[in-house]
């Protein structure tokens, strides 16, 4: 079969490869691919960062069909069309995070598509204790980013407090931006999304997902504007998913006193941060990241309710062949999301 892989730690070192269709072990199904969404996180990998053990197959971001199932499985069968959660592979299941929900902080954990093989290949064997039915009215390709959206369920509908009356101020109008945008929207918040020059495609697009205001922060103060459309106080939240230090204290400008603050961007890098606006504003900051399992529950009652659509945000299709274009396409802001189908 075919797989993208990363085969040696570094800039670069990833290839479309010929590789043995992988056999499903007992606990395990084999998954025929459907799609698979390019995240940046793969991005970065692609360049030699994150965390990974070449050779690796990547991809965490996707949905497929069971066609093959090993001793032991009962949870689904030949036949179930399922989504994955990547994050949780080989957690111990007994240390204080795993007994919490919180896999993700298992010092065991190895995430699919990073440390184990992912789904940028024909196939993929995953534990069965990880994979979940799509609901029926779900394509696949909206169910390759079922992963993306818990982990924005959990940044904005678990860990940031938004009420209805809430000014919601966004950084970056990439896909998890974008994501974050639509769930501030279903909270009934007024939201206000940001970027750069370089995002006026995206700004371009945030309209149909319902946000109420752009900022072009090379052209506009998103501070000030955040101060004109709260009779001057500031965003009552700030979400920052880029990932970027300017951005990071452009949040904290914007946001208003006693305001609240979740990171979403995961920074590389050490950033210069004027910490003493979280004080002398008594900001309320945390960071989220991943999911928990309580936390994929709520993501698959959403898209079992349609309250989002996951395949809006899908501007890009192409076949496993062409790889480099989307991963292209996806660090150069061509579009919102890049799916793979194999």
């Amino acid at each position: 079969m075919k797989a993208v892989r990363k085969l040696a730690q570094g800039t670069g070192h990833v290839a479309l490869c010929d590789v043995p269709e992988p056999d499903p072990r007992p606990g395990y199904a084999k998954i025929a691919v459907k799609a698979a969404g390019i995240c940046g996180t793969d991005i970065h990998i692609l360049h030699g960062g994150y965390a990974f053990n070449p050779p690796v197959t990547l991809g965490h971001e996707f949905a497929g069909e069971v066609v093959e199932v090993g001793k032991g499985v009962d949870r689904v069968r030949a036949g179930d069309r399922v989504t994955v959660l990547p994050s949780a592979m080989g957690r111990c299941g007994v240390c204080r995070f795993c007994r919490s929900g919180y896999y993700f902080y298992c010092v065991n954990r190895s995430s699919i598509g990073s440390k184990t093989d992912g789904g940028f290949a024909d196939f993929c064997a995953v534990p069965q204790d990880l994979l979940y039915v799509l609901p029926e009215d779900v394509d696949y390709r909206a169910g390759s980013l079922t992963e993306p959206l818990a982990c924005c369920v959990q940044a904005v509908c678990e860990l940031t407090d938004i009420a209805p009356s809430d000014v919601v101020l966004i950084s970056g109008p990439g896909p998890i931006g974008m994501i974050c945008a639509a769930l501030a929207k279903l909270r009934g918040a007024t939201v206000i999304l940001c970027g750069t020059a370089q995002d006026r495609e995206r700004l371009g697009m945030a309209g149909s997902f319902g946000v109420d205001r752009t900022v072009d922060v090379t052209a506009e103060d998103a501070a000030q504007v955040a101060r004109d459309m709260t009779d001057g106080y500031g965003a009552d939240v700030v979400l920052e998913c880029v990932g970027v230090g300017a951005s990071v204290n452009q949040c904290l400008d914007a946001a208003a006193r006693l305001g609240r603050y979740t990171q979403v961007g995961l920074l590389d890098h050490p950033a210069q941060v004027d910490f003493g606006k979280v004080v002398y504003k008594q900001l309320r900051v945390q960071g989220a990241l991943g999911q928990t399992w309580s936390t994929w529950e709520k993501t698959l009652r959403l898209l079992r309710r349609g309250a989002i659509d996951m395949s809006r945000f899908i501007t890009h299709e192409v076949p496993l062949s062409r790889w480099q274009e989307a991963f292209d396409n996806t660090e150069q802001k061509r579009g919102l999301k890049n799916v793979l189908c194999p």
